[in-house]
């Protein structure tokens, strides 16, 4: 089995989301008491703030590419950064550590792909849904991509950082996140991606009318395959 390397607390909700679906999907998968191996390196939200500026956004890729190189050095086999947001600097932290980084947009495309979809809409933090970085991953997969107006992004945005960060799971916020993407879907959005790792807590397939890709979910298992990827070959 090979050895995970992540970097969490981005929130911590949903960290503890990816640890327990990857040891699920693992133990799934080899029985008896099998767990994964990973290396879980937890920042304090606090003082993590992906740039918002462009010019900040070398500072903070060096910020992440250290915490990289220390997981790689420790034994990490490959990268997760367990958020949306912070793939930002994805590919700037990717040209500078050895090792595979599983890009949660990919991962999220591939998903698209499989049901032929062309046109996506995404919710997420304003720099996820405003900055290019996600968006232009997904048209490399022949996938359009629609976000909410903007009063509806605000809105996203501050109860993300406001209620799901902190595992608070309101009705209203609920509701009002189904009528986006309802809305969405009227505007041509074939399915819609959760493309914040808190969301799914609040949003699940059950309570939509279109399709829903839960990035958590699709991220951390596809870390699972990649660390049982040795074990594929052989059995």
């Amino acid at each position: 089995m090979k050895t995970l390397g992540l970097i969490g607390g981005t929130g911590w909700v949903s960290t503890v989301e990816y640890y327990r679906i990857i040891n699920r999907q693992i133990n799934e998968r080899l029985g008896g008491l099998s767990s994964a191996k990973m290396l879980l390196y937890s920042v304090n939200q606090q003082e993590f703030r992906p740039a918002t500026d462009p010019a900040e956004l070398p500072a903070f890729a060096d910020y992440l590419t250290v915490i990289a190189k220390r997981l790689e050095t420790a034994g990490a086999e490959c990268l997760l950064l367990c958020a949306n947001t912070p793939h930002i600097a994805a590919d700037i932290v990717q040209k500078n550590i050895g090792i595979p980084l599983i890009h949660i947009a990919e991962v999220t495309a591939k998903a698209i792909q499989k049901q032929n979809m062309k046109t996506i809409g995404l919710l997420g933090t304003k720099m996820t849904m405003e900055r290019n970085f996600y968006k232009d991953r997904l048209a490399k997969f022949g996938i359009a991509t629609l976000v909410p107006e903007e009063s509806e992004r605000e809105y996203i945005h501050r109860t993300i950082m406001t209620e799901l960060e902190k595992a608070i799971l309101k009705d209203e916020t609920r509701k009002k996140y189904l009528e986006i993407i309802d809305s969405l879907a009227r505007q041509g959005a074939e399915g819609i991606i959760l493309g914040c790792t808190e969301i799914p807590l609040l949003i699940k397939q059950s309570d939509c009318s279109v399709p829903v890709f839960d990035t958590t979910t699709l991220h951390a298992m596809a870390a699972a395959e990649f660390a049982l990827s040795d074990e594929a070959l052989q059995g």
